[in-house]
């Protein structure tokens, strides 16, 4: 293992105090664009996210005893599914609940691979499931980001102008973008949008009336209030703890591709998952969104040379520290729509074409009717927002339905093809 590490030059540990903190910061501007979009976005508190992502890496970091250098922010994957809750039940408590369930589904998938190893899920979750499942996520709340941007009647000239602006700085910090600033598109974009929306007025400076240095983050802890859970909401996020788990997998590899490690074997998948569900247990029963592993993290450790769990560590104290800065939250929460809707147009495109990367990496045959009838099933019921009721107070819908029946399609399927 020191010759693989020697191999690909990577170090464990930085070499003095003030390269630890410099490459730590650089960790939190990795990873601070996206972790603050997705409260932004879903109206979860921006501050809870902060602290949430950084208690939800030193989670990690124990459970996998140090081994991993990997930071865990806010996940796009559950934008909708979190989207949705609100506005079927008016409130966000159902959405904590469901992230709480979604953590509870990684600990208990853990076990079962701690127990009977990981073969079962990629029979359970093949790419020609998960694909699909990608794509509707990134696809359904589509119209969001086009309301956002102006572009639906909506609005002046201003909303659009900014968004494009907003949109061409993602792309362009994406494409042109060299070394560090190639990682972190989001949190450049947000800096030039927010920069063209106070040329054209549109910043709200009365957040910043009642601000205080130092502001604690608005918690919801579950179980301190008399909370009106909709458990019919448990049925939406339950089906996508699979696809991101698969998510999961992946980032993990490609982590151990860039260190030269095998974190799949060691410390081993089930601590790895251990580690990402109690942490988005932990960031659910706080009010604040899943938990995911970065890639924009992993780009850092590839450009500095460092994986370092002890550099990783630091720079989540740093973010939950921010968390706590009033001025920053502030700053956050007044960034207007239109800055968010540029981004969002791209993001939600990325996150569907994720789902398309996925079934061109495992050259998924679209000719072969069996996987062709599962993807398009699929997409039918996700994007067509189909929906079974289950009961007077439940239902299953959209991307919970479009999961369940791929999964279930492909498994069918798959059985009548092997009795051939």
């Amino acid at each position: 293992m020191l010759e693989q590490k020697l191999r690909v030059g990577i170090q464990e540990k930085p070499s003095s105090i003030g390269q630890w903190i410099i490459l730590s910061l650089q960790h939190v501007f990795a990873m601070f664009g996206a972790t603050v979009l997705v409260p932004l976005i879903t109206g979860l508190d921006v501050g809870v996210a902060l602290v949430a992502s950084g208690i939800g890496t030193l989670i990690y970091i124990a459970c996998t005893k140090g081994k991993v250098p990997v930071y865990l922010g806010s996940s796009f994957a559950y934008m909708t599914t979190i989207t949705l809750a609100v506005e079927n039940t008016g409130g966000f408590e159902s959405a904590y609940l469901g992230l709480m369930v979604v953590g509870i589904i990684y600990v208990l998938v853990a076990g079962l691979i701690y127990l009977l190893g990981s073969t079962w899920i990629k029979k359970l979750l093949p790419p020609v499931v998960i694909g699909p499942m990608i794509i509707i996520i990134g696809m359904t709340l589509a119209p969001v980001a086009v309301s956002n941007i102006g572009l639906d009647g909506s609005g002046t000239w201003k909303e659009p102008l900014v968004a494009f602006i907003t949109f061409i700085s993602v792309v362009l910090f994406s494409i042109k973008g060299k070394g560090f600033f190639k990682i972190v598109p989001f949190l450049l974009a947000i800096l030039v949008g927010y920069i063209a929306s106070m040329l054209v007025g549109i910043v709200d400076y009365s957040l910043f009336g009642n601000v205080s240095f130092f502001q604690i983050p608005n918690f919801h802890i579950i179980g301190t209030n008399n909370y009106n859970f909709d458990f019919s909401q448990l049925l939406v996020f339950a089906p996508l703890a699979f696809v991101t788990i698969s998510e999961h997998i992946g980032d993990h590899v490609v982590l151990g591709e860039v260190t030269g490690e095998d974190f799949i074997t060691d410390p081993g998948l089930h601590k790895t998952l251990l580690g990402d569900g109690l942490a988005t247990f932990v960031s659910g029963a706080i009010g604040g969104p899943a938990n995911t592993t970065y890639g924009e993290n992993t780009g850092v450790v590839a450009i500095t040379k460092v994986g370092s769990v002890w550099v990783i560590g630091l720079a989540a104290i740093f973010a939950i520290s921010l968390g706590f800065f009033g001025y920053i939250q502030a700053f956050i929460t007044s960034i207007p729509w239109a800055v968010i809707g540029g981004m969002t147009v791209i993001l939600y495109g990325l996150i569907a074409s994720n789902g398309v990367k996925v079934l061109i990496k495992d050259h998924t045959d679209l000719g072969k009717m069996k996987n062709l009838v599962v993807v398009s099933t699929m997409l039918v019921l996700g994007l067509g927002n189909a929906s079974i009721q289950l009961s007077t107070s439940a239902s299953l819908s959209g991307m919970s339905l479009a999961a369940i029946v791929g999964i279930l399609l492909n498994l069918g399927l798959s059985y009548l093809d092997n009795q051939k």
